[in-house]
């Protein structure tokens, strides 16, 4: 099918570390909006993302006025954040950039325990000529396995609970999967398929940015075709947050919207 007859999705998830460089040495946020900027996405799932920090505002000059989701977003995009980890000086959580004007957004609590405050960030956003929203989600998991599990079933069940299943489906971010166990039970679940597993056989290794190994950043899918995925390593991508970024190119026939 030539590419004219399909819609076409630029997809990128990025945990980008609270928009400080791999060991927090350096504030990095206005090199991660420059860098994201070349990409010209469409939809961007961003994790750690600092919404709020009194303490980093007073002490680096070159902290933005703006929210880090905001500031990201620029004029360019929308944006929407779910604040998941509070503490005295402020907060972080999980955000959507969106080319697409979002038509619903809500932030639905993961957290199991004090020592990590998570989310899922649900958007639904309005695409030209659709007939119907593309769902978006955006996780940051636990780093125990047993709570990736208990909260990979609270996932499942708000995405069912709130999605049609013929409808569009994008679910990414940092799923701390390094066992590897995360992909079958959302095809099982929910259809969805992983999108570096179903074009490459593989899941893509994106942790830590410098020399990728463990492959803890996922995107998922349903009801679309994938066209490409990719891990962008390199400059200057590992100088902007301890993981690397994907990037995948989706497609939906036109007679699907």
């Amino acid at each position: 099918m030539p590419l004219k007859s399909k819609n076409i999705l630029r997809v990128a998830s990025y945990n980008i570390h609270k928009g400080m460089s791999p060991l927090n040495q350096n504030f990095v946020l206005h090199g991660v909006r420059h860098a994201l900027k070349t990409l010209d996405p469409d939809i961007v799932f961003l994790q750690e993302v600092q919404g709020l920090h009194h303490d980093l505002a007073k002490k680096i000059h070159t902290w933005p006025l703006d929210a880090q989701h905001e500031y990201l977003a620029g004029d360019a995009l929308f944006s929407a954040y779910g604040s998941n980890a509070h503490y005295l000086l402020g907060h972080h959580g999980n955000a959507l950039l969106s080319r697409f004007p979002i038509l619903h957004r809500s932030n639905h609590d993961l957290t199991l325990h004090r020592f990590e405050q998570r989310g899922l960030l649900y958007c639904q956003l309005d695409l030209p000529r659709w007939t119907q929203p593309l769902h978006a989600f955006c996780v940051h998991l636990n780093l125990r396995a047993s709570d990736r599990r208990k909260q990979l079933q609270l996932m499942i069940r708000s995405i069912a609970e709130q999605v049609p299943e013929d409808a569009p489906l994008v679910l990414a971010g940092d799923f701390n999967d390094w066992r590897g166990e995360v992909s079958q039970v959302l095809q099982s679940e929910l259809g969805m398929d992983e999108v570096f597993q179903s074009l490459h056989g593989a899941h893509a290794r994106s942790f830590p940015a410098r020399m990728p190994f463990f492959s803890l950043d996922r995107i998922y899918t349903r009801g679309f075709s994938i066209e490409s995925a990719e891990v962008l390593h390199g400059a200057p991508w590992r100088s902007l947050s301890d993981h690397a970024p994907l990037l995948a190119t989706l497609s939906r026939s036109l007679n699907q919207v």
